[in-house]
């Protein structure tokens, strides 16, 4: 044997009770034992890796469930501005103020998100017409699409973070609609002030 391999025999034996073994068969115990630690090793890591995955599957289950609950109870609000120009962004703002206060004059107060949301379905085309009356008043002729869509997003409303997943919105199209998109909530409140987000 090398002088290392002597070594590392002769620090093996010190810490077994068994000096009667010969050298090869001390060699190959040691091996062994280094083979079965890192057996053993591996074997944690990969159980951590699994527990990790477990976890992380149940994170995200859970999440699911909560979107999938929040999305039944929610009704979003977008408008979608012809552009990002500076007049196109206060079109946009425009239309949404004078949809709002349509939304307050006109539709019931206290029914469900359900009930809301069908309201608000069967009422798009009053909703188009406000929409075009503010913008034929301001001396723009930009068509207007109002529809109930679903859209998948995640996004934060005020202290509320909304998971990302699909939910139901009124989505007010101004023209093109390449411009910046507001948005805030119908249901379970009508919301103002909210700052446009992309």
């Amino acid at each position: 044997l090398k002088i290392t391999e002597i070594c590392i025999n002769f620090l093996f034996l010190v810490h077994t009770s068994d000096i009667k073994m010969k050298p090869e068969e001390i060699h190959m115990k040691f091996s062994n034992r280094n083979r079965n630690r890192i057996i053993a090793l591996l074997s944690m890591l990969a159980a951590g890796i699994l527990i990790g995955q477990i976890f992380s599957t149940a994170e995200r289950t859970v999440q699911a469930k909560v979107q999938k609950e929040l999305a039944d109870e929610v009704l979003r609000f977008h408008v979608l501005a012809n552009s990002d120009s500076t007049l196109d962004q206060e079109m946009k703002l425009c239309v949404r103020n004078e949809i709002l206060e349509f939304l307050q004059t006109e539709m019931p107060t206290g029914a469900g998100a359900e009930a809301t949301k069908e309201w608000v379905r069967s009422h798009c085309d009053e909703i188009e017409q406000t929409a075009e009356k503010c913008l034929t008043e301001k001396g723009y002729d930009d068509p207007v699409n109002a529809a109930v869509t679903t859209t998948y997003s995640g996004k934060k409303y005020q202290d509320m973070t909304f998971p990302a997943g699909n939910y139901e919105a009124l989505r007010v199209e101004i023209g093109s609609a390449k411009g910046h998109n507001w948005w805030g909530m119908l249901y379970p409140e009508l919301a103002f002030g909210m700052q446009c987000i992309r």
